[in-house]
């Protein structure tokens, strides 16, 4: 049965020019439980029909089970707040009423925690993440969840693409993570700027070389709008032989 919760926003962040993090407190909850990678359903008002109102987000705070101890975050995360990462589009109803009508204290109705996007109970494989955008929201989850809980790995790549070097998002936090997360790295692909320690390009051609040579170890998960997700399903299974089971993914419209 669908469980309905309402989040009271008590803060809101700039994280680039086009999108803001939100945190939500939950109401009559001491701790809101949910997996690395899962997503909650808002219903935002902004429509009558069900299909007008209706909003997903993936959450991009770890687990309430999670500390920060290790990492410098943010934000000071409590066992009842999640975090949310959005994207201001030039036609999105949901997305203008939050960024012109949404405030501190403003109550929002959701139902969740959804989906399966998650990692696995044992983390075999060596991860492979690749984002654009606000798709960087679930990875950045799984990625505090792995390194506070310090959870065996065979190593974790981050590869997150945007247009220019201010729509880097959770830059200093993953940044700092590198250094103290053993296995774990990060590149940055920006397809509109050239910037010193950045790809010039697209997120694929970074998976294209660094996994060209096809491995049975490593997983690919995927998250950012349709046409890069599916060009990346083509590219990993189609051209560069890849088992379906070792490509995850989850699109954002």
């Amino acid at each position: 049965m669908t469980q309905w919760h309402t989040g009271n926003i008590v803060r809101i962040e700039d994280a680039s020019p086009t999108t803001k993090r939100f945190w939500l407190e939950v109401e009559g909850l001491e701790r809101f439980d949910f997996k690395a990678g899962q997503f909650i359903t808002m219903d935002l008002p902004i429509g009558e029909r069900r299909n007008q109102r209706w909003r997903s987000y993936s959450i991009a705070s770890a687990p309430p089970s999670v500390s920060s101890v290790g990492v410098t975050l943010s934000h000071a995360d409590t066992m009842n707040t999640i975090e949310l990462c959005i994207v201001h589009l030039d036609d999105g109803l949901a997305s203008g009423w939050l960024f012109n009508e949404a405030k501190i204290g403003t109550a929002i109705k959701f139902k969740g925690p959804d989906g399966t996007f998650t990692l696995p109970e044992t983390i075999e494989n060596e991860l492979v993440l690749i984002c654009t955008g606000t798709g960087v929201a679930p990875f950045r989850s799984m990625i505090l969840e792995v390194f506070n809980q310090k959870i065996p790995h065979r190593g974790i790549h981050l590869i997150f693409g945007t247009r220019t070097a201010e729509g880097i998002l959770y830059q200093q936090e993953l940044e700092e993570l590198a250094q103290k997360m053993p296995g774990f790295r990060y590149s940055v692909a920006l397809s509109r700027e050239v910037r010193e320690g950045c790809h010039h390009g697209y997120v694929h051609d970074i998976y294209l070389k660094d996994y060209a040579k096809k491995r049975p170890d490593v997983t690919f998960y995927l998250c950012g709008w349709t046409k890069m997700v599916d060009e990346a399903v083509a590219n990993l299974i189609v051209k560069m032989g890849y088992e379906r089971g070792q490509v995850k993914y989850e699109l954002y419209g």
